[in-house]
Order: C-alpha cells, then sequence, then structure tokens
C-alpha cells in the first residue's frame, strides 16, 4: 500500500497486539514533535464510552496534545471506573514512551461494548507501536482502527500562500452504528486530522466544529448513534505561517480544506456502510425553517422501510412521504413533490403512474443516486447521506459479538 498521509511534525506508527482480531492491525499511535493545538468533538450519546470521558475531561483543561493512542476491537463502553483508569493507565505509559506528560496523551478505542481492555497486550503493543514511528505511519493507522470496515478511509488536502504550504491529512472509520451527533465537550464514527498549520485554539475548534457539522453529523447508515464518536484535529504550528485566528490570510482556506476533507471522509463512511449496496442523497428543500428540513431529512434518511426499499430498486414514494409526515416537520402533504435523480414520481402529493417509477427504478441501478423532496411550505433546504439497507447488513450485526 502506497504511502500517501504524510505531514511535517507528525509521525505515526501501528501493531498487531491481539486486543480482539487475530493477524490485523489493530494498535496505533499518532504523535506530534511538538505540542500541537487540538480540537476534538465528541458523541453526544449520554452513554459515553471510558476513553471519550477522560478525552473530555482533559481537554477542559488544556489545548496542546502531543499525541493520540487509539485501537480497535474493544470500545472500552459501559467498563466503569476500571475502565477509565486504564485509559489513565495507557496514558501514563504512552508518556513514559514518547517523553511527554502524560496529560498531553489523549486516547480512543471503537469495537465491542462492555468488556474490558486485555492490558497486557495493549501494553505491549503500545511499547512496541512507539518503537515503530515513523512518518509514514499514519496509513497504518488507518488500518488499525477498522472494524466492520473493508477499506481505509484517508484524505490529505494542502494549500501555499506567502511561502507557507500547510498540509492536512485525515483518517476515519466507520461502517456500521453510524449517525453521530457530535458536539464540543459535552462500530462507531473514528475521525483523526493532522495538520501543520499554526492556528489559535478557539479558531481551531469553531471550523472543526463547523466542519463536522456539514460532514459526519449529516450522515447515517444505521440510525445507531455510538458511545464513542470522535474527531480529533490536530496542529502543529510547523508550517510557520502567522497563527491564525480567524481574522488572517489563511482563514478561509482553512475552513474550507477542512470542510472539504472530513467530507471527503464522511462520504467515504457511508459508501462502505455495513452490507451498503447504494449511497444515497437525501435533499429536503421547500421547508419552513432548517428544523423542519432537518426533521424531515433524517427521518427519510433512517426509515428502515425506506433503505430497504432502496436496496430493492423500488421507488416507493409512499415510504418517502410517510417518513417525512411523522418526522415532525410542518407541511401540506398535497403539495410535495419527491424526484429520484432528476426524475420526478410525485406531483402535489400524487404519483406521477408506472412510467415515472420505471425511469426512478433505472436510476436506482446505480450505486449512487439522490432523493429530493419538496415540501413546499418555505425555502429551507437540508442535505443528508444515507445508505441502503440489505440482508448482509443483519448478518454482519447478528454475528458480532460471538
Amino acid at each position: 500500500m502506497q504511502k500517501t498521509l504524510k505531514v511535517p511534525g507528525f509521525e505515526a506508527a501501528a501493531v498487531e497486539s491481539g486486543i480482539k482480531y487475530e493477524g490485523r492491525l489493530d494498535l496505533g499511535i499518532i504523535s506530534s514533535r511538538v505540542p500541537s493545538v487540538t480540537s476534538a468533538v465528541f458523541t453526544r450519546n449520554l452513554v459515553k464510552a471510558a476513553p471519550v470521558i477522560d478525552s473530555i475531561n482533559l481537554l477542559e483543561a488544556r489545548k496542546r496534545f502531543r499525541a493520540v493512542v487509539v485501537n480497535s476491537g474493544n470500545a472500552n463502553a459501559c467498563t466503569g471506573p476500571r475502565g477509565l483508569g486504564d485509559c489513565k493507565t495507557i496514558r501514563r505509559e504512552a508518556a513514559r514512551l514518547l517523553k511527554c506528560g502524560q496529560d498531553e496523551i489523549l486516547v480512543s478505542s471503537t469495537g465491542v461494548i462492555g468488556a474490558y481492555l486485555p492490558m497486557d497486550r495493549y501494553i505491549s503493543g503500545l511499547e512496541r507501536a512507539a518503537s515503530g514511528l515513523s512518518e509514514s505511519g499514519l496509513d497504518d493507522v488507518a488500518r488499525a482502527i477498522l472494524t466492520t470496515d473493508t477499506r481505509p478511509k484517508t484524505s490529505r488536502k494542502k494549500f501555499s500562500r506567502n511561502g507557507h504550504e500547510i498540509i492536512m491529512a485525515g483518517i476515519a472509520k466507520g461502517a456500521g452504528m453510524i449517525a453521530p451527533s457530535m458536539g464540543p465537550p459535552q462500530a462507531t464514527m473514528l475521525c483523526f486530522v493532522c495538520c501543520s498549520a499554526s492556528v489559535e485554539p478557539s479558531f481551531w475548534q469553531t471550523i472543526l466544529q463547523e466542519a463536522v457539522d456539514v460532514s459526519f453529523n449529516r450522515i447515517t447508515v444505521d440510525g445507531d448513534m455510538s458511545t464513542n464518536d470522535t474527531v480529533i484535529a490536530m496542529a502543529s504550528g510547523l508550517s510557520g505561517n502567522p497563527e491564525e485566528d480567524g481574522t488572517g490570510v489563511f482563514a478561509r482556506e482553512l475552513r474550507e480544506k477542512l470542510s472539504a476533507l472530513l467530507m471527503d471522509l464522511a462520504g467515504q463512511i457511508v459508501k462502505d456502510g455495513e452490507g451498503a449496496t447504494k449511497c444515497v442523497q437525501v435533499i429536503v428543500k421547500g421547508a419552513r425553517d432548517i428544523l423542519d428540513a432537518e426533521l424531515a431529512a433524517r427521518a427519510i434518511s433512517n426509515s428502515s422501510l425506506v433503505k430497504t426499499a432502496f436496496f430493492g430498486q423500488d421507488p416507493n414514494w409512499g415510504r418517502i412521504l410517510a417518513a417525512a409526515g411523522r418526522s415532525g416537520a410542518v407541511f401540506d402533504p398535497d403539495k410535495a413533490d419527491i424526484f429520484i435523480g432528476s426524475c420526478q414520481i410525485v406531483s402535489k402529493g400524487m404519483p406521477l403512474g408506472e412510467k415515472a417509477e420505471k425511469r426512478a427504478s433505472a436510476i436506482m441501478k446505480n450505486h449512487e443516486f439522490s432523493v429530493t423532496v419538496d415540501l413546499g411550505a418555505g425555502a429551507a433546504e437540508y442535505q443528508m447521506l444515507t445508505c441502503d439497507l440489505s440482508d448482509e447488513y443483519v448478518h454482519i450485526n447478528a454475528d458480532y459479538r460471538t
């Protein structure tokens, strides 16, 4: 596999530690040579995994970190005081190996809920990963964080101005238990971003939240919000640009590049959804306000009946309209229009007939297509990215723990 994700100032490594899987990478370290400005968002699920709780507490006290340690195969969720204690042990051992403070380390996990980490194997793997850190190791960490994913998710952006080249690279995982809702410190979606820019901490946090809101917070695979959803972004400052606080020449491009990076990764997650054969953009427009548009878009995107119709290439407009109708959005069903791709199948709440549905079904044979619902109630619009629900999804999740 070609190594493509080098970012100045960052090193990474991954190893097989046997946390749950055999014969595959499952433990990684991402390390910065200098304390990096770090922003993060985490799941809003009331049930939060130990590493999420631990990281939130650390980020309340400081804004610069040296490393992230991440494992797959075990979520360290619903593990009580022992799980939190294991996070502290991991940070202590990582700090010893990386020669930094233990409060400069963030820990992240993904995998089975309710099982304790096998700490002997974890610490042994941590020692081997720390000894193998390299500038080209981020691609390996992208593979180490996978669970039911079929492929790594990676993205890289760069731009230059006034002699300063800024590079950012991101890795992500997620295929099931995907319906993120992440905010600031308040099968799983994880994302880690390394960037060489010099940034002011509050600006970096602001643009990360903005980027997450238009990317990961607008995707769904199965409607289930994880206990471990995490996005962590580290900026080393080694590009040498004047520190960007939102008013400088790099502000717009940093916003745009970070959003584009996360949107790319979010799209890769949906396309690799467990058992997915379709990637569908759901567009709700003509809503009274943005809240109504979001309610309808999420209801359609998460509907099992709608998603199975996508799998069957069936333009079952009744399911789509019914999902919008129960969403809480206020609209007149007799004013609603529905399109599959460019093909209109419903006009003013009434079907346009068999010919239109046949054209729509042909469009649904594609791996990617759109569904547009115009509620006819206003000017607001909201978009989501979802996938179909196949028999393979059931098999994957029925066998996940056993």
